[in-house]
């Protein structure tokens, strides 16, 4: 080949090897499932290109490591998350290679834990609404299918993410637990811990008083509210019952209510206008939940000088049934402004003047007929809140205890008699008891001619072939020293009128002997 030729030869062999590397193909890089996985899955990386070719290369571009196999396909049977990363392949034949294909990325994530939650809590009470709700944090998956599982079972009672228990009950107690499957994929979440839903009675308010309900004016007393089966979290509201005439109970929340707010609600000076019935309710925040009213508790006051008196005809505590009663409210004044007004286990606070157990005229309750339920407290109290002390009446058949209405002064007497109802006269002869203990046995009547405070207590009486009375509480109160300064009034004022009234008698005495002296002296001379 001469000189001159060289150039001819070199424009073909350039031609040649343009020609060559346009023809040089692109393989098509596709991942098998998806190039989103989890840890632990499989995939596969499918190399593919329109000619055939006798070997094939995978790059993947983070480390630079390839890897030559004779198939078109490389597989990974369980990923890690150093698998992922961004994969490249080619082709090659008899030492030729195709161009890399287009880069494909190929993300591991772990495999997310499903978590339960419940709304409003897991502790929750008959009757309220709870929601259980699956969460899934996991990345790379844009929609699940929840199942969930309760107390370890294999049943599936819900695909729902949030299930919600409109009105629980102790039958949905128990052990939740939940995972999710991707919709349209093979990817699934690890199930999540189990959550346990408990399920309580609903909670009840429950009153209590210390130390006792029936009071003198000044002592201290305090009223416990709580509630059952839960300690914490809880605020409180007081009320008192007010008297209704559509036979409802009716609550008004009482003004200083706050100052019972950790529960115990405390007078430190009883008056008597703190006689009456009162409720709590408590209310919690997280989860809300507000308890309905507690069972009733009444407090009873009684002072050394209230604005009226109760008086019952027959005067006593304790009546036969089917005789009629009255209650009248007395004062100073004469006044009818008041009314009487009753508690009972029964129907509760009743008013006589709106109430189809008794009538009332001016200040004058009317029972035509007694029965046992009629069993209660009454009192006297004006609109404006004035009261009368409390007096515990006691409707029975058979024996009862006839005892003083109103406490007994210390220093004076008291009587006791015990009636039987079917027999005329109705005075027995019976055994008298006090807390318990005989005290006097067969008689008519027990007498204590000078009460001190040591006779305060519970009284009953009982017939050997009778029965027994109900009890009778005998309050003693002591002389207040208003009561000691009149008496010593009265005492100093009687002895003044005595002298007074001798006076002229001793002067008349005085003038007599002076003058029969004197004539005696005229005569010796």
């Amino acid at each position: 080949m001469g000189l001159r030729q060289l150039p001819l030869v070199l424009l073909l062999i350039s031609n040649i090897h343009s020609g060559q590397t346009e023809d040089i193909p692109k393989p098509t890089l596709t991942v098998e499932p998806q190039s989103s996985l989890f840890t632990g899955d499989s995939v596969t990386l499918r190399c593919e290109v329109d000619q055939i070719w006798d070997g094939w290369e995978f790059i993947r571009s983070r480390d630079s490591n390839t890897e030559s196999t004779e198939a078109a396909t490389k597989t990974i049977n369980s990923v890690t998350v150093s698998d992922g990363g961004e994969y490249r392949c080619r082709a090659q034949r008899r030492g030729l290679y195709t161009n890399y294909s287009e880069p494909v990325t190929v993300t591991i994530y772990e495999i997310p834990k499903a978590k339960v939650s419940i709304k409003p809590d897991q502790h929750v009470f008959r009757g309220e609404t709870v929601t259980l709700r699956c969460d899934i944090d996991g990345e790379g998956v844009s929609s699940w299918k929840y199942s969930w599982y309760k107390d370890g079972s294999d049943s599936v009672f819900s695909e729902l993410q949030e299930h919600t228990f409109s009105s629980v009950t102790e039958s949905d107690a128990g052990k939740y637990s939940c995972y999710g499957a991707e919709r349209g994929g093979s990817r699934t979440s690890h199930i999540s811990d189990e959550v346990t839903l408990t399920v309580s009675d609903k909670p009840e308010a429950v009153l209590s008083v210390s130390p006792w309900k029936w009071l003198t004016e000044g002592d201290p007393v305090t009223l416990i509210c709580e509630v059952n089966g839960s300690s914490t979290g809880w605020t409180f509201s007081w009320f008192t019952r007010t008297v209704s005439s559509d036979y409802r109970k009716h609550y008004q929340l009482l003004s200083d209510s706050s100052r019972g707010a950790g529960g115990n609600y405390t007078v430190s000076s009883a008056a008597l206008n703190h006689t009456g019935v009162y409720v709590c309710s408590a209310e919690r925040e997280k989860p809300p939940y507000l308890t309905w009213y507690s069972n009733e508790q009444p407090l009873w006051v009684t002072g050394v000088s209230p604005p009226v008196s109760l008086i019952i005809s027959p005067s006593r505590t304790q009546h036969f049934t089917l005789i009629s009663l009255s209650l009248s409210c007395e004062d100073q004044s004469n006044s009818d402004r008041w009314r009487v007004r009753r508690y009972t286990d029964i129907w509760g606070l009743e008013d006589c003047s709106s109430s189809r157990w008794g009538s009332q005229t001016g200040s004058t309750c009317t029972i035509s007929y007694t029965v046992p339920p009629y069993t209660g407290v009454y009192w006297c109290q004006s609109e404006s809140g004035e009261i009368s002390h409390p007096v515990n009446i006691t409707v029975h058949s058979g024996v009862i205890l006839e005892s003083p209405v109103h406490p007994v002064t210390e220093g004076d007497s008291l009587t006791l008699r015990c009636l039987y109802e079917h027999s005329t006269p109705p005075i027995l002869r019976a055994d008298f008891y006090k807390d318990g203990s005989l005290i006097q046995s067969q008689t008519t009547e027990m007498i204590i001619s000078t009460v001190s405070k040591s006779h305060e207590g519970f009284y009953y009486c009982k017939h050997p072939e009778r029965e027994e009375s109900p009890k009778s509480w005998i309050s003693v109160r002591g002389v207040s020293n208003e009561s000691s300064h009149s008496e010593s009034q009265i005492s100093v004022l009687h002895t003044l009128s005595s002298v007074l009234t001798v006076c002229p008698y001793l002067l008349v005495t005085v003038v007599l002997i002076f003058k029969c002296c004197r004539m005696r002296g005229i005569t010796a001379e």
